[in-house]
């Protein structure tokens, strides 16, 4: 038997004790997780926003292990590797895994924390673990590496190139969570004039600006965003501005601090109808993206964490023992009082 935390219905995260997973197929591997941690889209869950995941599932999708069990079909790792797992399971041979799109993959995709059991426990089943593991490297800390699972990815991926980010363009990145300050850091790739963050959380959005962020915007308390975002573009707004929140209203702000010719890219996850004010942007030439990360540019990522070209340990701010992963949820979920961005737990 293993512990593990558990949907067990709106709002309410539970730890439990499950049995541990065994090996169904010869392509899957056991890992026993090391450090794991807890995503926004966890959140979401909670809230009730994401319909695929069924009450009684473990939750997580993210973390750093060793392998335990590896099925007589797994080529790449072998039992003792210290791997981290991906939140995107690819089988890497379907139509979209060739095309680049495995969150789409026909057996894969995300499924760890959705529609199989995930990373929030002493061991999980990797499906196609050969496409969805990746092992750990020595130049970073196995608590930076669970980065690589979803957050790093997720922002270079869908916000990032998504957002078609490019020198000297001007960025304004609506959210300052862990996936929206991990597209501020890896936008630093191509180069950007100006980044702007814009959050409600101040000691959040203050830490983006000591990791790279130009400018910082605390919203809310009578701030006026777009005169803001305006005045330090002469007028203009964003050429790329990146939704990384997930609720109506910071959508429709994006809408209005887009510049002409620019591009909106949607990393958040929206669990409710959200308007689209073409009304307004029908003759701006604007370029709407949306997309789950694929996780593709892992490999790549990897070895700029590795070898420190891309710094996030700033983002790592609470520590928790696994068996209080319930008190780490309210932390997290209330991240300005807690002054909270990325919480990692320890098994």
């Amino acid at each position: 038997m293993m512990k593990a935390l558990v949907f067990s219905g709106k709002g309410q995260p539970m730890l439990q004790v499950r049995p541990k997973p065994a090996i169904l197929k010869p392509t899957d591997a056991i890992v026993r997780m090391v450090k794991t941690t807890i995503c926004g889209t966890d959140l979401h869950i909670l809230k009730g926003d994401v319909a695929t995941c069924n009450t009684g599932r473990i939750l997580g999708h993210e973390g750093v292990g060793v392998v335990e069990f590896a099925g007589e079909g797994v080529m790449k790792f072998k039992p003792g590797d210290n791997v981290i797992v991906s939140c995107i399971t690819s089988c890497s041979t379907c139509d979209y895994c060739r095309k680049g799109m495995p969150s789409h993959c026909v057996h894969g995709g995300w499924k760890l924390g959705n529609t199989i059991d995930g990373t929030q426990a002493e061991y999980v089943r990797i499906p196609h673990a050969d496409g969805s593991l990746h092992l750990m490297v020595e130049g970073a800390t196995a608590e930076e590496q669970i980065m690589i699972s979803d957050a790093l990815p997720t922002g270079f991926e869908c916000g990032v190139l998504s957002g078609r980010v490019s020198p000297g363009c001007t960025i304004a990145i609506v959210g300052c969570g862990p996936v929206g300050i991990s597209a501020m850091v890896t936008s630093q790739l191509y180069s950007p004039a100006r980044v702007i963050m814009i959050g409600r959380n101040a000691n959040r959005v203050e830490l983006a600006k000591t990791m790279g962020a130009t400018h910082g915007i605390v919203s809310g308390q009578g701030v006026d965003v777009v005169a803001a975002v305006k005045e330090l573009t002469n007028g203009e707004g964003a050429d790329t501005v990146i939704e990384a929140v997930g609720v109506p209203a910071t959508f429709e702000l994006c809408q209005e601090l887009v510049a002409p010719g620019g591009t909106i890219a949607n990393l958040g996850v929206h669990g409710c109808k959200v308007d689209l004010h073409l009304e307004n942007l029908w003759d701006k030439n604007i370029t709407i993206t949306t997309r789950l990360v694929d996780a593709t540019t892992a490999p790549m990522l990897i070895k700029l964490l590795g070898s420190g070209k891309i710094k996030i340990a700033g983002l790592l701010t609470h520590r928790y023992n696994f068996a209080d992963i319930v008190e780490a949820y309210d932390t997290f979920g209330a991240a300005a009082k807690h002054k909270a961005v990325k919480v990692i737990l320890h098994f």
